[in-house]
C-alpha cells in the first residue's frame, strides 16, 4: 500500500517484549522506574553545571549538554512504549514513526559529536594544559556546542526524509519496542537502494568520523600520561579523563551490539536487550559515573539537592 494511502488503521506493529499482561506489568514499573531516573539524573547534572561558579568549565559545559540530548535521546522512545504497555496497544502511525526515527537519530548524533567534543577538550587539558583555557574559551565552546546540535537537526533529516518516499504493506510488525530505522527499511515494500546508500553515507559522516576522532584524542592522550614519571601523575591524568571513557565505551559498545545482534539474528531476544541496553540502560547510568566518580559534581549536586529539599 502506498504511504499517501495509508490510514490509522495501517498503523506499524510494535512488537514489544511479551503479550504476557503479568510480565508487562512488571517491566512497565522497571522502565517507568528506569526513565524517572534517567531525566532526573540528568537534570540533577544540569542544574548543578549552571548553579555551581566551580563548574563553569568546558568540561563540565559540555557534559550539562549530553545530559540534555540522553534526556531528548530517552524520551524519544521510552514514553511510547510505556503508553502501549499501559494501554496494552502495540500500534504507532506512520507519521509517529517516523518522528521517531527523526529524534532518535538527531540525538544519536548528538551524542556522537559531543563525546567527541569532550574527548578532544580532555586532550587540550592533558597534552596541553598552558594552552588549554586560552583554546577552550567560552566564545570557542558554545560554537561547539551550538555547532554540534546544528549540524545533528540537519544530519538527522536525509535519513527522515528518504523514508517518506516508501511503500510499506499493512500490518507492518517491527520486532523491537520503538520505530529502528534499519528495521523498518527491511520492511519496505519499496526499493531501499536510495535509504541504504543515505544511512550508510550518514553513519560515516556523523558516527565514524566522531569516533575516529574520539580515538586519535585518546591515543594521544595514553601516549602523554605513558610519559609521566610517577605514579600519582599518571593516575591523576588518568583519572580527569575516565569517566569520559566509561560513558564512551558504554554508548559505542551497546550501539554496536544493537546492530550486530539485528544483522546476526534479525527479530531475537538478544536484539531487544542490546536496544534496551543501548537506550535505555546507557543514559541512565551516565549521571552516576560522572557524579560518582567526580568529586566537584557531587558537591554541586549536594548543593543543588540541599536547595530543593531543605533540611531542618
Amino acid at each position: 500500500m502506498e504511504r499517501g494511502n495509508q490510514t490509522e488503521a495501517d498503523n506499524f506493529i510494535l512488537l514489544g517484549f511479551t503479550d504476557d499482561p503479568d510480565l508487562q506489568s512488571l517491566l512497565f514499573g522497571l522502565f517507568l522506574s528506569m526513565y524517572l531516573v534517567t531525566v532526573l539524573g540528568n537534570l540533577l547534572i544540569i542544574l548543578a553545571t549552571i548553579s555551581d561558579s566551580h563548574l563553569h568549565t568546558p568540561m563540565y559545559f559540555f557534559l550539562s549538554n549530553l545530559s540534555l540530548a540522553d534526556i531528548g535521546f530517552t524520551s524519544t522512545t521510552i514514553p511510547k512504549t510505556l503508553r502501549n504497555m499501559h494501554t496494552h496497544s502495540k500500534g504507532i502511525t506512520f507519521a509517529g514513526c517516523v518522528s521517531q526515527i527523526y529524534f532518535f537519530v538527531l540525538f544519536g548524533c548528538q551524542d556522537n559529536l559531543l563525546l567527541t567534543v569532550m574527548a578532544y577538550d580532555r586532550f587540550l587539558a592533558i597534552c596541553h594544559p598552558l594552552h588549554y583555557m586560552v583554546i577552550m574559551n567560552p566564545r570557542l565552546c558554545l560554537l561547539m556546542a551550538l555547532g554540534s546540535w546544528l549540524v545533528s537537526v540537519l544530519g538527522s533529516l536525509p535519513e527522515t526524509l528518504t523514508v517518506l518516499r516508501l511503500s510499506f504493506c499493512t500490518n507492518v510488525k517491527i520486532p523491537l519496542f520503538f520505530c529502528d530505522l534499519p528495521e523498518v527499511l527491511k520492511l519496505s515494500c519499496s526499493d531501499t537502494l536510495i535509504n541504504n546508500v543515505v544511512v550508510y553515507s550518514v553513519t560515516i559522516i556523523l558516527a565514524v568520523f566522531p569516533l575516529s576522532g574520539i580515538l586519535l584524542s585518546y591515543s594521544q592522550i595514553f601516549s602523554s600520561i605513558l610519559r609521566i614519571s610517577s605514579a600519582e601523575g599518571k593516575y591523576k591524568a588518568f583519572s580527569t579523563c575516565g569517566s569520559h571513557l566509561l560513558v564512551v565505551s558504554l554508548f559505542y559498545g551497546t550501539g554496536l551490539g544493537v546492530y550486530l545482534s539485528s544483522a546476526a539474528a534479525p527479530s531475537s531476544r538478544m536484539s531487544l536487550m542490546a536496544s534496551v541496553l543501548y537506550t535505555m540502560v546507557t543514559p541512565m547510568l551516565n549521571p552516576f559515573i560522572y557524579s560518582l566518580r567526580n568529586r566537584d559534581i557531587k558537591v554541586a549536586l549536594g548543593r543543588v539537592l540541599r536547595k530543593m529539599v531543605p533540611l531542618n
